[in-house]
């Protein structure tokens, strides 16, 4: 079950974040900072092509449908960003200068440059902290009806960048805490078929904002996972790679010290 809400500032735009599966008494948060590459309609696409918009600059491919498909195999809440990267990055603090880029991996994003403070701080209002501010709530639900929640982040990544190939199938991103990162990279290198990346091809030691403060600053258990993109570029792309980190997370899951509050 989709819970959208969260306003934004054009009418007919569609919410800020989606819930899914919201009743659920999992204590399991799946978070998905950059499932779509939506732009409002007030800002006429960002001046960029269609083909740009659907691009990896804009959004992780394949990372909303993997989410969804974990969701249901968990029966766990998910929460999905309701808007392109471009638009504001929900993985970024605000102010930061990738936070909503003037250039993206070499293409000029035109309605993002020489931005007032006022026009940031809208974005920022109507796009990025409703859905944090959501995540806490969800946070907050699940921790008073059940035990300390565990997070998991879902991103995906270009199979080259910089015209160089990314060999990983998923990479496993830790900063401090490694309760679910450690046993997670154990249990996939047992697939001798995966090439599996240890804070690869991005470090979780570049801190993120979404798992910094939702999950570091809580101590709450946590781990995002990078997966290449085509991989999941297809409805049965997304399947396999739900059941194959379900399969890999499931026995992990049963730990109950990963509902103990540590900070590292």
């Amino acid at each position: 079950m989709s819970t959208p809400l969260a306003p934004t500032d054009e009418k007919n735009d569609p919410p800020a974040y989606t819930i899914l599966n919201e009743t659920t008494e999992t204590s399991l948060l799946f978070l998905c900072d950059h499932a779509s590459n939506t732009i409002p309609a007030s800002l006429q696409q960002l001046g960029l092509s269609k083909q740009h918009i659907n691009a990896h600059i804009a959004w992780d491919i394949g990372a909303a449908c993997v989410t969804k498909k974990l969701s249901q195999r968990f029966n766990a809440t998910a929460i999905l960003s309701g808007y392109s990267r471009l638009v504001i990055d929900c993985n970024r603090q605000p102010g930061d200068p990738h936070s909503i880029p003037a250039v993206s991996d070499t293409i000029p994003v035109p309605a993002n440059q020489s931005l007032s403070d006022e026009e940031v701080d809208q974005r920022a209002d109507n796009y990025f902290f409703p859905y944090h501010d959501a995540t806490n709530r969800l946070i907050s639900h699940i921790w008073r009806h059940g035990r300390a929640p565990i997070l998991i982040g879902i991103h995906s990544f270009t199979p080259k960048m910089n015209n160089i190939a990314r060999p990983w199938h998923l990479g496993v991103l830790w900063n401090h805490d490694d309760r679910l990162a450690l046993p997670l990279l154990d249990e996939l290198n047992k697939n001798e078929a995966l090439c599996i990346g240890e804070n690869e091809p991005y470090s979780g030691r570049q801190i993120g904002y979404t798992m910094t403060n939702h999950g570091e600053a809580a101590g709450l258990a946590h781990v995002v996972l990078e997966i290449r993109q085509d991989l999941i570029a297809t409805e049965q792309g997304c399947e396999d790679m739900a059941a194959l980190i379900y399969k890999a997370l499931l026995p992990i899951l049963a730990n109950p010290a990963l509902h103990i509050v540590e900070h590292f």
